[in-house]
């Protein structure tokens, strides 16, 4: 029974693993990323790891997965809050006061490399637009 439902979430990473990434690239791209901090928000050290998955589209880990979901959570609740998309996206980077921040951008939280940092950032905005 325990490696059905293993053979079955290795079935969903697969599946799920492409779209994520194409998404996760495509925010990062409007966040005006560098490579070196994409891979850090995903949690990869080697960029032939990080060149293999953009080429390949091959299965991610749950962890990149998780890491993926709250950038998409982020992404996704500065469009609420913020309806001007170029605003939206250049929200990140700005200096930002708010307790979680310290006067650091959202951006230098999420890249301490830390997945919880990611969390940080999704829950504060996710308090910020009640949830929506």
């Amino acid at each position: 029974m325990a490696a059905q439902a293993q053979a079955g979430a290795d079935l969903d990473r697969s599946r799920l693993s492409g779209p994520a990434l194409r998404a996760f690239l495509r925010i990062a791209d409007l966040w005006g990323l560098s490579v070196d901090q994409q891979m850090i928000l995903l949690g990869v050290t080697a960029r032939s790891t990080f060149f293999k998955w953009k080429k390949s589209g091959s299965a991610l880990p749950k962890d990149t997965l998780e890491r993926i979901s709250y950038c998409l959570g982020i992404y996704r609740a500065l469009q609420v809050l913020l309806p001007d998309e170029a605003a939206a996206d250049a929200w990140v980077k700005r200096p930002n006061a708010a307790y979680p921040f310290g006067g650091a951008s959202a951006l230098d939280r999420m890249l301490s490399g830390q997945v919880a940092d990611l969390y940080v950032v999704r829950q504060y905005l996710d308090a910020e637009t009640g949830g929506a």
